[in-house]
């Protein structure tokens, strides 16, 4: 048993949480797959790994700005993070030493699922989040059944990730045609519930059109038209936000932040540069985005030819920002307007003292602005921006109590779907806790029910549209 956890551990930390590696790898097998020459095999595989790298230095540059932001606006606000008994580092240390396991044996059962359903066109490959979602629904069958099995805990675990990796691309597949024009990929993220609801939301409440309000398509006038350029835009808009933040915020933490930057610049100049960064970053991560969707799309058309036919890959979020930055912009901005409103409502009632989740924010609230954009224009990415700001919001200060034994740093620095599914696991838990172990078996066991009646439901959709289309070129 030590020895699987061992192979396990060095699985997840060599291969699923370095997504350059795994995307490389995925290339090549693909590329091989379809009996390409040799320079192509080795070229493709390194621009595929090359790409995510770029990428990765990219979000390396600019997260580092929105932690900087975070502990200035949170000083700013006067906000004190909130405590806890419990702790992510224990956590992991305890229950959660299984979640290289759950991560391993989810991602083979993941492939099996992929293999016996047709419905089940995408493989998910943001290696990342495999580890988050891993460890958010570890912590949520703790939390259900105190004390359950470690091998009860390892394979149920297993087997409600592998769903939620099986279902999460199909359930975004008519909005993910609808944002980016085709289906040569599919969204891998945990931000999916929210794009739902932005997409979906937006267009039933008719907010916009699509062509006529589109993002990108915005009129501005001549003398500031310079903010059509996303870069030049983010500039802006980020470093007025960064002063005013340091203007309010507390002279050490603004010390501090400059000292870990190893900076001698005014602070106020230092905020500026840090605008800049972040822009950079972006720039950097679009380009990397770019890079690395040139190679592994066609490269693995080998994968769906020859080992899983008809398969997909489900990738990152930043692979749907190239396609309308504007969009991304509009939903970032209008997430941080929201949080930042429920901040000051939260501490002056005194419910909870919220943290900014920048990451999130920015991400999240790009991912909505996209989807939003997508059915309803710029509304759209407004609406699916403040519907990011608000979920964040209220699932910190409800998901910090669900939490609280096991690692409640999770409620904090969460996306959407962490609490979406994370929940709808916990409440099924919940139902049969009272049967211990064999409680967390009937959890695996109504998760796995579930995924294949509807991988049957869909895949019999999908024979009779394939079987409509038959029938009209026959005609």
């Amino acid at each position: 048993m030590e020895f699987i956890s061992q192979f396990a551990a060095a699985l997840a930390n060599n291969l699923f949480s370095q997504v350059a590696v795994l995307i490389g790898l995925i290339a090549m097998v693909g590329l091989i797959l379809q009996r390409k020459p040799f320079e192509q095999v080795v070229g493709g595989a390194v621009r595929a790994t090359l790409g995510v790298v770029v990428l990765n230095i990219g979000v390396e540059i600019f997260v580092k700005g929105l932690e900087s932001f975070q502990a200035i606006v949170s000083s700013a606000f006067n906000i004190t993070p909130p405590t806890s008994t419990s702790n992510m580092k224990t956590f992991l240390e305890e229950g959660g030493s299984v979640v290289p396991l759950v991560i391993a044996l989810g991602f083979l059962i993941h492939l099996v699922l992929v293999a016996l359903f047709k419905a089940a066109r995408y493989v998910y490959l943001t290696g990342h989040l495999m580890y988050w979602m891993s460890l958010v629904l570890v912590a949520t069958l703790v939390e259900a059944v105190p004390g359950a099995d470690p091998i009860a805990l390892t394979v149920v675990g297993a087997v409600v990730v592998a769903c939620y990796w099986t279902l999460q691309p199909l359930w975004m597949e008519p909005l993910m045609k609808r944002a980016v024009g085709g289906d040569n990929f599919g969204l891998g993220h945990t931000t999916s519930s929210l794009a739902l609801l932005s997409g979906y939301g937006a267009r039933a409440l008719r907010l916009g059109d699509p062509e006529k309000h589109d993002s990108e398509k915005i009129r501005m006038p001549k003398i500031v038209s310079f903010f059509k350029d996303i870069n030049v835009s983010t500039v802006f808009v980020i470093g007025i936000i960064m002063i005013v933040a340091i203007l309010f915020a507390e002279a050490d933490v603004v010390k501090a932040q400059l000292d870990m930057d190893k900076s001698t610049m005014a602070p106020v100049m230092w905020g500026f540069v840090q605008s800049l960064k972040f822009a950079a970053g972006i720039a950097i991560l679009l380009y990397g985005v770019r890079m690395f969707l040139a190679e592994i799309v066609p490269a693995f058309r080998g994968v769906s030819q020859k080992l899983l036919p008809g398969s997909r890959p489900a990738l990152d979020i930043p692979t749907v920002f190239p396609k309308a930055p504007t969009a991304v912009m509009i939903g970032f901005l209008a997430s941080i307007v929201t949080f930042l409103a429920c901040m000051g409502v939260f501490a002056a009632t005194g419910w909870f003292a919220l943290v900014p989740p920048m990451i999130m924010l920015f991400f999240g609230g790009g991912a909505a602005g996209v989807f939003g954009n997508a059915t309803a224009g710029w509304r759209g990415a407004v609406f699916g921006g403040i519907l990011n700001g608000l979920i964040l919001a209220f699932g910190q200060w409800i998901g910090w109590g669900l939490y609280s034994s096991t690692a409640p740093e999770l409620a904090t620095m969460a996306d959407p779907d962490w609490y979406a599914v994370g929940w709808l696991v916990l409440g099924i838990g919940k139902a049969f806790g009272g049967l211990g172990t064999g409680g967390l078996w009937a959890v695996g066991a109504v998760v796995l029910a579930v995924t294949v009646a509807v991988l049957l439901v869909a895949r019999n959709k999908t024979e009779d549209h394939e079987e409509k289309e038959k029938e009209v070129a026959e005609k």
